[in-house]
């Protein structure tokens, strides 16, 4: 009987890390469609190949969605940031935490105004931890002028490799908020891969502006192959779980939940524990 519970611990605990696996690929196809649908691809990033999620975690609102609408009051205090990612490896050594203002969509991206700037970052199992950081650029919640449509703030956590060599006039505590060459910036300084990132809206007033149109995340759009075939029999289709992990919600932003994986585990739970 000790053996057979052994061997059942073994067989939910592979399922469960499959699960989380599969969902933590689910999530950064939901997040790569959201960054293209809103035209941060290319424009902002010419590429966009996430490692892991970016969870914003905004005091008195909670977690948000990608591409959220939030007001200046919601997200004038600092956020916490949390990372999932099934490669544990990628959340070792240093970061670079950035976020910028990408504007409306269709702006012209070469300059963005910079909201915050962090080196030194590091992780601490999941959560982002700015305890030995060095704050280039404190954050400074946004405050997009009034009647100029959906501003898109845009949050990066980078690798920082030991070669990182960022510019003297952004290598030391103070530089003020302002304008600059993002892109630049991240390949002449030598930062490495992209970890993950996020975004949420503001707009103050009513827009005076025409904005290019963006379309909202199909689920069916993204590939199934992220989940593999069905993680149990009977769960349903990698299409179904795609559904749940892109799931529209009013704001035109997905919520990246991943509850079908979720609900397949617990399943494959009660039906061990019923054996």
């Amino acid at each position: 009987m000790v053996a057979f519970t052994a061997l059942t611990a073994s067989l939910l605990l592979s399922t469960l890390v499959s699960a989380q696996s599969d969902d933590t690929a689910l999530q950064i196809e939901a997040i790569k469609a959201h960054f293209s649908n809103a035209g941060l691809v290319p424009d902002l990033l010419e590429s966009f190949e996430p490692q892991g999620t970016l969870t914003l975690n905004f005091d008195g609102v909670g977690d948000i969605t990608p591409g959220q609408a939030l007001s200046a009051d919601q997200v004038a205090p600092v956020p916490t940031l949390t990372i999932s990612t099934s490669n544990s490896s990628a959340t070792s050594g240093a970061f670079t935490v950035a976020m910028v203002d990408a504007d409306i969509v269709g702006s012209d991206e070469s300059s963005v105004t910079r909201h915050w700037l962090v080196n030194g970052d590091t992780i601490d199992g999941s959560s982002v931890s700015n305890s030995s950081a060095t704050p280039i650029t404190d954050y400074a919640g946004p405050g997009p002028a009034e009647g100029s449509g959906a501003h898109r703030y845009v949050v990066l956590v980078y690798a920082q490799p030991e070669s990182f060599s960022p510019p003297s006039e952004l290598s030391q505590s103070g530089a003020a908020v302002e304008k600059y060459d993002f892109k630049n910036y991240v390949s002449s300084s030598g930062l490495g891969p992209l970890l993950a990132a996020n975004y949420f809206t503001v707009e103050a007033g009513t827009s005076t502006v025409t904005v290019s149109e963006t379309s909202a995340v199909e689920s069916s759009t993204l590939s199934a192959s992220a989940t593999g075939s069905d993680t149990a029999s009977g769960s349903g289709s990698a299409t179904d779980s795609a559904a749940d992990a892109a799931a529209t919600n009013e704001n035109g932003a997905a919520s990246m939940t991943g509850s079908g994986v979720v609900s397949v585990v617990m399943a494959g739970f009660v039906a061990l524990a019923v054996l």
